[in-house]
């Protein structure tokens, strides 16, 4: 659900209520108190992954949430909003006026308590008190770039090739700033498609993400051929990801970037559905095969029930082939969405760049139709002009690692 626009007199909100009588009554209420607009309404309590997911993509000021049912699952949500970075205010909804509830919700973090029958006077006290803390009217944003992600649904199914030709397709089309990050931390490949030798990584990048001036993030990224590339650590990273980090990362990298190509693991994984959530456009990759194609049904499936936009996902078949017995149309209704774009099965235009470590030309049927991708990507969301490299303080494009 996208968000519409609100009214001066609304606080944007997100309700969560497996009592549904208790929802209604305070729905009920909304067109007489005009306090709230509803993003979204949750009938059960959402897994602390999902609902982190949900406010990231929604942005909800406040979280409306029902603490009658079961208030320690209850309490346990509100200590996961309130601690997300930037936090989102909790208001507890009752059946009734519950000292121990409001206790161990206040406790927990929530803000303000409201319980049936929502008396309107009550309620305009407790949506003045918040007013006072949300900020009602946000500054006008800087200009920043587009972020793109590329993920798999099944491993191997070649998200990392098409990811970092992009990047190098996008560089070609637009001569803007172009950054390629390898999240894939425990198997990530493009560093050894590209042949770069480099002590840092993606990983440091994130451990210094309070400090990420422009020297330190020159000596973190890599030139190559005109793409910043932050690469994965040459070791494997297996610990999870502080969400947080990450969505401070990709903030500064969008500020740096007119594109930031996200390269992630599968789609199931959670280190992916959390920096998607930080996207305009991801592309969900996908081969033939059987075991990827049941796969990709299924992450189509997670998304939905996420609540992301089905127009942020776009569906890539890698490797066609004229003589596969599964054309378009029918993947098309196995999936229940488009396929967005076919690319070939070009091996041996891979096998060549990959052994020489070098960008992937469009003179080839795998480097044209990735500039087909490209350049209808750049005719979606479009180009803006931004101040040269050396003029915001960073180093050449050409420079090389």
């Amino acid at each position: 659900m996208s968000p519409r626009v609100q009214s001066e007199a609304e606080i944007a909100a997100v309700l969560i209520a497996p009592d549904r009588a208790l929802a209604q009554k305070f729905l009920d209420t909304l067109p007489q108190t005009r306090a709230f607009q509803i993003l979204a309404d949750l009938k059960n309590y959402p897994p602390q992954q999902t609902l982190e997911i949900r406010a990231r993509q929604l942005k909800p000021q406040v979280i409306l949430l029902d603490v009658a049912t079961d208030l320690s699952a209850a309490t346990e949500l509100v200590r996961s909003v309130t601690s997300l970075n930037p936090p989102v205010h909790v208001v507890g909804l009752h059946t009734h006026n519950d000292p121990n509830a409001i206790l161990q919700s206040l406790r927990a973090g929530a803000i303000e308590f409201l319980y049936a029958p929502f008396d309107a006077g009550t309620q305009r006290e407790a949506v003045a008190r918040l007013r006072r803390l949300c900020v009602t009217e946000a500054p006008p944003e800087p200009e920043t770039g587009h972020v793109i992600a590329f993920a798999s649904s099944k491993p191997g199914s070649g998200a990392s090739t098409i990811a970092t030709q992009s990047a190098f397709s996008l560089q070609r089309l637009t001569n803007k700033r172009v950054l390629l990050a390898d999240f894939d931390l425990t198997g990530g490949t493009i560093g050894f498609y590209l042949k770069l030798s480099h002590n840092y990584s993606l990983v440091d990048a994130l451990q210094h993400v309070e400090h990420l001036d422009l020297a330190l993030w020159n000596s973190l990224t890599v030139n190559y051929g005109g793409v910043d590339i932050l690469p994965a650590p040459a070791a494997p990273y297996a610990d999870a990801l502080d969400s947080s980090r990450l969505r401070i990362l990709v903030d500064h990298a969008r500020r740096l970037y007119d594109w930031v190509i996200l390269d992630l693991p599968s789609v199931f994984h959670r280190t992916s559905l959390m920096a998607v959530s930080e996207c305009e456009q991801a592309f969900l990759v996908t081969t033939t095969e059987l075991p990827s194609l049941h796969l990709t049904r299924k992450a189509i499936n997670l998304v939905d029930q996420l609540g992301f936009p089905r127009d942020r996902f776009r569906v890539l078949v890698n490797r066609a082939d004229k003589r596969d017995e599964i054309g378009t149309d029918a993947m098309e209704k196995l999936f229940n969405c488009p396929v967005h774009a076919s690319l070939p099965n070009d091996y041996f235009s891979l096998h060549r760049v990959v052994t020489l470590g070098q960008p992937l030309g469009n003179d080839g049927d795998l480097g044209k139709s990735i500039e087909n991708v490209t350049a209808k990507l750049c005719g979606s969301l479009g180009t803006s002009g931004k101040p040269a490299a050396q003029a915001r303080g960073m180093r050449p494009a050409l420079s090389q690692a």
